[in-house]
């Protein structure tokens, strides 16, 4: 009995190390058990807390420290398992009740020293853990700078949309304010950037994704809104602008479209891979048409087939629609147009069982 205790709390002991090296070491997105509990636990609660009876302010005050408040208690979910682990194990080897092995496996983590260990192996196991003990502490302050920094790049380009598309960023109001000032030349140039944004979101929302519930500074910004506003822009200017076609908006729209299906992947969205060309999408043809009378009524110069404009946006904008408007759910993100306006409670509701595994469906939409 006491042989297949020590193996289960040594078991247990790894399985916390794991969880860490897997959060922060382990350069892609793998979800492991006891972080994912972290992060739902708290993600009802503060979904709690952000009750739809309260207005968007509140909501998104309470929200703004669901990421942050999920961090901390990481280390301490680690340190918690390793501590039991190792409890298991210094009781297995006889001599302590329960309560004296976790004494000796608190002292031994925390490198506090109050309790002495006795025999060899209790020598063996006290360094190991104090070793784990540390092990956790400086992998959480490798892990934070990381984090903020990421934020930060990721922020800064949400900030400079917000002086080219308004606040809450609009595709039409860029491109109406890109047309006004003579920048219908300098799309390129963003679409250019744009790509790389939604390069670096791929990448970091899936290696470390509590980036993906951190808010931007200011209440009415997100990272969300203003990638599918950048996108809105591609398609618009793909399908309906006259103007000489530009691949790299092609380009910006793929990699936007490939990085939110790989971050709703990440999180278990339900999504079709290979969306029909006409199959529906959550902007109508109304909205579509009163967009280009708002950009003809701007001076933008349209192209004159709007049947196929339609078609052509559509087409476009199925391939991250289903993603984009899940996503907003998912992090609860301020009004935008043709983003959150159509997936805010009460309007698009998602239940959010868990974080499933990459590829496997884990949310049911309805």
């Amino acid at each position: 009995m006491r042989v297949v205790t020590f193996i289960g709390g040594l078991l247990i002991a790894g399985w916390g190390l794991l969880a860490a090296v897997k959060t922060v070491v382990l350069p892609r997105g793998d979800v492991n058990v006891l972080t994912r509990a972290v992060f739902f636990t708290t993600g009802r609660l503060f979904r709690l807390l952000a009750s739809e009876r309260r207005d968007y302010l509140a909501r998104d005050r309470v929200m703004a420290l669901y990421a942050p408040v999920s961090l901390v208690l990481l280390p301490f979910a680690w340190a918690f398992t390793v501590a039991m682990g190792f409890t298991l194990m210094y009781w297995a080897l006889g001599g302590r009740t329960v309560f004296e092995a976790f004494s000796l496996s608190g002292s031994s983590l925390l490198t506090l020293g109050f309790v002495r260990a006795e025999s060899v192996v209790d020598h063996v196991l006290a360094f190991a853990e104090a070793t784990a003990g540390l092990g956790i502490v400086a992998l959480l302050i490798s892990y934070l700078p990381t984090m903020y920094n990421a934020f930060s790049r990721r922020e800064r380009e949400v900030a400079l949309l917000e002086v080219r598309a308004g606040s809450p960023p609009s595709a039409v109001e860029l491109l109406l304010r890109f047309h006004r000032i003579g920048w219908a030349d300098s799309y390129q140039a963003l679409w250019d950037d744009w790509e790389r944004w939604f390069a670096e979101v791929d990448e970091t929302h899936t290696s470390y994704p509590p980036l993906v519930f951190f808010r931007s500074p200011q209440p009415d910004r997100s990272w969300i809104t203003a990638g599918g506003a950048v996108l809105d822009s591609a398609a618009l200017v793909n399908a309906a602008i006259d103007l000489p076609h530009d691949p790299s908006a092609d380009i910006c729209l793929r990699a936007g479209y490939i990085a939110l299906r790989h971050v709703a992947a990440f999180f278990g969205i339900v999504f079709d891979p290979d969306p029909a060309p006409n199959d529906p999408v959550s902007i109508t043809r109304a909205e579509f048409d009163e967009a280009l009378d708002t950009l003809a009524a701007g001076g933008v110069p349209l192209r004159a087939d709007r049947d196929a404009a339609w078609l052509a946006f559509a087409g476009w904008r199925v391939n991250y629609d289903t993603v984009l408007l899940s996503l907003a759910e998912l992090v609860m993100a301020p009004y935008a147009p043709w983003t959150s306006d159509r997936s805010a409670p009460g309007q698009r509701r998602t239940v959010f069982r868990r974080w499933g595994p990459r590829g496997r469906p884990a949310v049911e939409t309805d």
